[in-house]
């Protein structure tokens, strides 16, 4: 982070300084992770006002407070008209002070891989500032900004919405050299009200981009005609799974026993093998979008191949666990939509033995979510699965189905540990356990469906 006086701060936000203007080198939003000598910024929520924990921020270290009300404390305080606002305006000023090239992504899925495919890439060239966890909405991002060091050579910044006008106000603030929109899918429709509210909103990111600044474009993607005046005087580069026409695209794929896929990178530098390091043919498209974004700020076609082959792992996002030697689970838990629920019967489909589809349900759809459930129900039927198990009131026609096909039991649950209960049930170990085939479980759901609490239970019990 870089430093800043009080003084400095009230400028930047028209804000006025109360007290002494102290230099501050931590920001948060917390009270749990104040820092000794911290500024702690009093946010307002639609369930919280942040003002009631000044007092406890200043018991914990915080040396400053930034609110929209003086309050009898006897600490310096900026004044100022919503801390919402002034959280942003402070984060813009501070990313400025960078020399960084920065890189913004959005998209209905895998941005989160992208981010970590592109960072890196990247690392192998500089200094990264990137996206920590799921830090990025409209508060998420603005924090994000805030650990800017004068040292960053590069910024991968990820954007995420749930309502029109969020990416444009996100994107406002990063300011990016280089922009993606990853895909556009059917989430969030209750903030976006149809699919083509979803393009829409996903292309504000373009919209940020100063002319002249690069594009990354999914050739794949649904919506492209929505962005095409908003590029018309950007630097756009294509990527495509297959489409040869594009700038990035991939042949000869392949997908191991194990669900690795391997490619051959085509680029503007040249062909080169790939093979990635996590599971799921989906990852082709999102190392094809990294090594695009990366190419486009400087790195190597041999940086892009030796970035997109180290190992890296976000929890909850295919990630494969061999419990035993005879349970194998695929924890996809963090999150869901339409064509993420396709990729991971996909991917289910390529191991051997017993194979079991857990799902939760895919949240923020309104209207279109029953529709939506049975587009994936049908999509999974044809794979005849052994088990798929559902959980939540619109995952029910996944199940119905799936057990239609008469080669698959099919089971839905209104809790999670009659669900539980019943995998257990039926991975109860034999005597023979080596002859036994293996069991691959692949759980996945919206992260309000909670289906993590499946995977918790079943390392509790079998690894």
């Amino acid at each position: 982070m870089i430093p800043f006086s009080l003084q400095q701060l009230a400028d930047i936000t028209s804000g006025t300084l109360h007290g002494s203007n102290v230099t501050i080198d931590s920001v948060t939003t917390d009270t749990r992770q104040v820092e000794a000598g911290a500024l702690f910024i009093a946010l307002i929520g639609e369930r919280f006002d942040a003002h009631n924990f000044c007092q406890q921020a200043l018991e914990k270290g915080a040396s400053a407070i930034l609110v929209s009300r003086q309050l009898e404390l006897n600490v310096p305080q900026v004044i100022v008209e919503d801390t919402h606002q002034a959280l942003g305006l402070l984060a813009q000023w501070m990313h400025q002070q960078s020399k960084a090239k920065t890189l913004a992504l959005t998209g209905s899925c895998g941005k989160t891989t992208v981010k970590e495919m592109l960072t890196a890439i990247l690392k192998q060239k500089g200094q990264v500032l990137s996206t920590a966890g799921n830090f990025n909405n409209d508060i998420g991002v603005p924090l994000t900004l805030l650990r800017t060091d004068m040292q960053d050579d590069y910024a991968v910044i990820e954007l995420g919405a749930n309502h029109q006008g969020e990416i444009a106000y996100t994107t406002h603030l990063v300011q990016p050299d280089i922009a993606l929109v990853n895909n556009v899918a059917a989430a969030h429709l209750e903030g976006f009200g149809s699919l083509d509210g979803v393009a829409q909103a996903k292309g504000e990111i373009y919209q940020g981009l100063l002319a002249g600044g690069c594009a990354v474009v999914n050739l794949d993607c649904y919506g492209v005609h929505f962005w095409e005046d908003t590029l018309a005087d950007k630097t756009v580069v294509t990527f495509s799974v297959d489409n040869t026409d594009a700038d990035f695209y991939a042949k000869h794929m392949q997908v191991n026993q194990q669900g690795a896929p391997s490619f051959i990178l085509v680029s503007p530098q040249g062909e080169k093998a790939v093979h990635l390091p996590m599971i799921g043919k989906h990852n082709i498209s999102n190392a094809l979008a990294a090594a695009a974004m990366a190419m486009q700020a400087g790195a190597s076609l041999e940086e892009v191949i030796s970035g997109l082959q180290m190992p890296s792992q976000v929890k909850g996002r295919v990630e494969a666990i061999d419990l035993n030697e005879r349970i194998r689970v695929i924890d996809d838990s963090y999150n869901a939509s339409v064509p993420a629920m396709k990729a991971a019967a996909d991917l289910l489909a390529n191991y051997q033995g017993k194979r079991w589809l857990v799902l939760g349900f895919m949240a923020e759809l309104g209207a279109e979510s029953q529709a939506l459930h049975k587009e994936v129900g049908e999509h999974a039927a044809q794979y005849n699965f052994d088990y798929v198990l559902t959980f939540g009131e619109d995952t029910a026609i996944i199940s119905q189905l799936c057990q239609q096909t008469g080669k698959t039991c099919a089971k839905h649950f209104s809790t999670h540990d009659t669900m539980i209960d019943f995998i257990k049930q039926h991975l109860i170990q034999q005597p023979d356990r080596q002859a036994e085939e293996k069991h691959t479980l692949l759980i996945k759901g919206a992260n309000s469906s909670k289906m993590s609490q499946v995977v918790a239970a079943l390392k509790e019990t079998y690894a």
